[in-house]
């Protein structure tokens, strides 16, 4: 392919490395999957019966939940697909659409993630104007207009990235990147690839962890002129959102970094953070909700209790 090509197909090269491995890797997988599964399903579950929870809090978490199984499935279905039968190729078309699935989600997960701050910043820094400014409405509004605009711009990256002649189809990954397919070019400039790239981080990643950075010292500053009750409810329903926000952040920022540099030289080290964003976010996001806010953890009691004893809420 010295000329560059455009392959029908592509192939994972990090599966040769867990042969011996690939049934343990395959049954931590399901379980991780189904795990992932049952967590967000119950969230969404108690959000969507209780209606004491249709605030845009917990909306915003269900829209957590929900990106969370979005991107699981752009992900894990087809790792234990090509762990059991041994396919380790991926087909051109598959590829860019598990690329736009996969990074989709994580633009979702910081859109997400900064609404909530945008919630927790008005609900404790101008609460008598909360219910004016936050309406389901202008929640769903919000939602919607990231959602196309991260389904936009992805399909901008895609149509750079598509359109290059390739001299390769290894990827030293467990799934398809938008940097591991433009790695592979050949004869042809990627300076617009690495445009849109840049201009696309900049306003699904950075822009919104500085917005995230700044709610949270104002909330700081109010919270240290009020009582102590005060900042202790505010913690509480503060903690869960800084924790989902430094996990995923740390999570992103390893595998941007480490996307960039051979993975040859420390494939254990690359392949923990190329999926960790993947795998730890959908798990621990509906934990830390379920267990640290008290109406979900409420709700959630009561949920299984009914189940004990036979009675399902209507």
């Amino acid at each position: 392919m010295e000329n560059g090509t455009m392959p029908s197909y592509f192939y994972f090269t990090l599966f040769n490395d867990f042969v011996h491995m690939k049934y343990l890797i395959l049954i931590l997988t399901l379980t991780v999957y189904l795990a992932i599964i049952l967590f967000n399903v119950i969230i969404l579950f108690v959000v969507f019966k209780e209606r004491s929870l249709h605030e845009p809090m917990y909306i915003l978490i269900s829209c957590l939940s929900v990106n969370d199984l979005y991107g699981s499935a752009g992900f894990f279905p087809r790792l234990m697909v090509d762990l059991l039968f041994d396919t380790n190729t991926i087909s051109r078309t598959a590829c860019f659409v598990q690329i736009f699935t996969i990074y989709t989600f994580a633009m979702s997960e910081y859109t997400i993630l900064t609404l909530m701050a945008y919630d927790r910043y008005v609900a404790i820094c101008n609460p008598l104007k909360y219910h004016k400014i936050m309406t389901s409405k202008v929640t769903a509004l919000y939602m919607a207009l990231a959602s196309l605009y991260a389904v936009f711009s992805m399909g901008l990256v895609i149509f750079f990235s598509a359109r290059l002649p390739l001299c390769g189809t290894d990827i030293a990954r467990l799934y398809c990147s938008n940097w591991s397919v433009v790695r592979l070019s050949c004869g042809t400039s990627t300076l617009s690839n690495n445009i849109t790239g840049f201009f696309v981080t900049t306003t699904t990643v950075f822009l919104p962890a500085f917005f995230i950075f700044y709610t949270y010292v104002r909330i700081l500053i109010i919270c240290q002129k009020s009582s102590k009750e005060f900042r202790g409810k505010a913690l509480q329903t503060c903690l869960p959102h800084i924790i989902s926000f430094v996990n995923y952040s740390i999570a992103s920022f390893c595998d941007i970094a480490l996307s960039r540099y051979d993975s040859d030289k420390f494939k254990i080290v690359a392949l923990i953070f190329s999926v960790e964003f993947l795998v730890i976010p959908p798990v621990l996001n509906p934990l830390i909700y379920g267990l640290n806010l008290p109406e979900i953890r409420k709700n959630i009691a009561c949920l299984f209790q009914r189940s004990k004893v036979g009675h399902f809420p209507e």
